[in-house]
């Protein structure tokens, strides 16, 4: 028990001295000049106004870029419904035409029907490769389009600082 009174006295004795020795240089009882104070403070709010800038800044291209996603992902689905529509389109000509042929009583006939066919498969090719690259500009336009009004809004910024 002696021992561990001793051992806490020993303990108060060097914190106390240490505390005094970290003071050698007066350091404690220096007042900030207020050009320094007035100068820390100034980096602060600088640095939060550079931080609230570059948060929102992040925030509007995760919006972009959720909202270029969103517009592509409907896109895709919308190119896939129209190439299912295409292929419905040409297997039941074919189903048509085959059924036709199978009703022919001449060779003639059948090279008419197939003559007929093979011209309306290709207008409809056409008219589908048509329709298909038109279906494409226009989700290519729209899934870019915010990114196109987010570069513009920052010109437009930057020219008005």
């Amino acid at each position: 028990m002696t021992e561990t009174k001793t051992t806490k006295a020993r303990a108060a004795k060097s914190a106390s001295q240490t505390a005094a020795n970290t003071d050698v240089f007066g350091l404690q009882n220096m007042e900030v000049p207020s050009v320094v104070r007035d100068f820390a403070e100034q980096s602060i709010e600088k640095a939060k106004d550079s931080y609230t800038k570059m948060k929102s800044a992040a925030e509007d291209a995760t919006d972009i870029m959720e909202d270029s996603y969103e517009t592509s992902r409907q896109g895709v689905m919308e190119i896939n419904m129209k190439a299912l529509d295409v292929v419905k389109t040409s297997t039941d000509a074919a189903f048509s035409f085959y059924r036709d042929l199978l009703a022919v009583k001449s060779v003639a006939e059948a090279v008419e029907l197939q003559s007929a066919f093979a011209h309306q498969q290709f207008d409809t090719s056409i008219a589908q490769a048509k329709e298909m690259q038109d279906l494409v500009t226009k989700v290519a336009t729209e899934a870019t389009q915010p990114a196109k009004d987010a570069i513009q809004k920052s010109v437009t910024d930057l020219q008005a600082a």
